[in-house]
């Protein structure tokens, strides 16, 4: 069970055979376990009491030497975890690893749960939740976009934001409750006016962020695209050209594709989960039946589809089906085949689809580097600008926005008809109070757990 006084220890890089491996130790008696198994070169006890510095030694089970090792100790507060830590790198094979943190173990330490060093982080006042949430999406990007985000928010641009917001919002409500508490020395005459300017523009600021989500969730998760089409348009062959390699079979044979296939990958920093679906047709195949209803759903649920089109071939009417289907969706036209004659035009097609369209040739990965641009034109409008804009990953800051969003609306009502000054303070305060909720300010233990178990092992 997890108790906050304990030294735990946890394998910080991967467990998996590499140059290195790094064991991080974090507690009150952090430098006494770590100290019990290190011994300089001579043999003597490794002195850890000086933080910051790099020492070379091994490590030692009694008396047999297991490791040549190099570590490093921090002192509290002055650690990522706020507490006294030890960071010791050694040789990273996966069995001496394992003697190292049972040695650790041995010495007094507890394997840490997943997250726990941020946890501690957390409760030790070194991050804030945002902050540490960003700790989480660093480890888990996919994209230098998404590392760029993360980072950002790591540092505290999020955090910033919300600051300012509280500040303002705790200044008007502590001008109101100074102002019913001496009314003959403050005066509240005109302040609705200079209230409802705030709490506009903080109406703005949450909006703002809250639609910012579903670029941060684009970031964090990739772009779902569902790649469409009628048999044999080159649907599967734009897959293995996006990829770089031979994924999905290709064949002469119209149906070749019977079900889903997905992949995740990256295109020019873009992350996709690219699915590549059943050519849609009629059919009386119950086995391809099945897969082109898996492809329609799949595309329902998309976030982009990438419709491939034949462009040597005349329309038909499985084109004309896929044609009625994308209306409201996001979607991008592809004329593949364009190193062969082809019979039908782009600005037909953007006519036709009311989507963007380029030309492409999946076979010899021509217009191929045109996808990238077009679908970050889409989703982000060109290029994300990180000293301006901020972005949410995380949907219990979004929900959390939205709260602070409610009520601010409805300080807006009450001081649009009029109500009294101290009914204000209600809503100014419920807004405070989601807002502080994004920082980890009233939050239950049970939802820390929540959020820190989602985290990797060692982090």
């Amino acid at each position: 069970m997890e108790r906050a006084e304990d030294t735990i220890c946890a394998l910080a890089t991967a467990a998996a055979e590499a140059g290195i491996g790094i064991i991080r130790i974090s507690g009150e008696h952090a430098l006494s376990v770590a100290g019990s198994l290190l011994r300089t070169k001579s043999g003597e006890r490794l002195d850890l009491s000086k933080p910051n510095r790099v020492r070379y030694a091994f490590v030692y089970d009694n008396e047999e030497a297991v490791d040549e090792v190099l570590v490093t100790s921090f002192l509290a507060p002055h650690s990522y975890t706020g507490e006294d830590s030890v960071e010791i790198n050694c040789h990273g094979g996966v069995l001496l690893l394992q003697k190292v943190l049972s040695l650790c173990v041995r010495s007094g330490a507890r394997p840490a749960e997943p997250g726990e060093f941020t946890k501690r982080a957390f409760l030790n006042g070194r991050l804030d939740l945002s902050e540490a949430e960003a700790v989480s999406d660093l480890i888990h990007a996919r994209s230098e976009d998404a590392i760029r985000a993360g980072l950002s928010q790591l540092r505290g641009s999020l955090s910033r934001k919300i600051r300012e917001m509280r500040k303002i919002l705790l200044e008007d409500d502590a001008y109101i409750e100074a102002a019913l508490d001496d009314p003959e020395h403050i005066s509240l005459e005109g302040f609705s006016e200079k209230l409802r300017l705030h709490a506009e523009s903080l109406l703005r600021d949450t909006e703002a962020l809250e639609a910012s989500f579903s670029s941060g969730r684009l970031l964090r998760e990739g772009i779902r695209t569902v790649i469409v089409g009628k048999p044999n348009a080159g649907k599967s062959s734009l897959l293995n050209a996006l990829l770089g390699e031979e994924r999905a079979i290709v064949t002469e044979i119209e149906g070749t594709t019977r079900d889903t296939l997905e992949e995740e990958l990256s295109l020019k920093d873009l992350n996709l989960r690219a699915i590549d679906t059943a050519g849609i047709r009629e059919t009386e195949d119950p086995v391809e039946r099945i897969g082109v209803e898996r492809a329609k759903k799949a595309a329902e649920d998309a976030d982009l589809i990438i419709y491939v089109v034949d462009a040597s071939r005349p329309l038909d009417s499985s084109d004309e089906e896929i044609l009625r289907f994308l209306p409201g969706k996001k979607a991008l036209l592809l004329l593949n085949k364009s190193d062969l004659r082809t019979i039908i035009s782009e600005e037909e097609m953007k006519k036709r689809s009311g989507c963007p369209v380029l030309s492409i040739s999946a076979r010899t990965e021509e217009g191929i580097s045109m996808l990238s641009e077009k679908i970050r034109e889409m989703f982000f409008g060109g290029e994300l600008r990180w000293n301006q804009e901020l972005i949410i990953c995380s949907e219990r800051q979004r929900k959390l926005l939205q709260n602070a969003g409610q009520a601010l609306r409805e300080l807006c009502r009450s001081i649009e008809i009029g109500m009294p000054e101290d009914f204000y303070t209600i809503d100014i305060m419920r807004a405070y109070e989601e807002l502080g909720q994004i920082l980890g300010e009233r939050v239950s233990e049970d939802l820390i757990d929540e959020i820190f178990s989602k985290f990797c092992m060692g982090k």
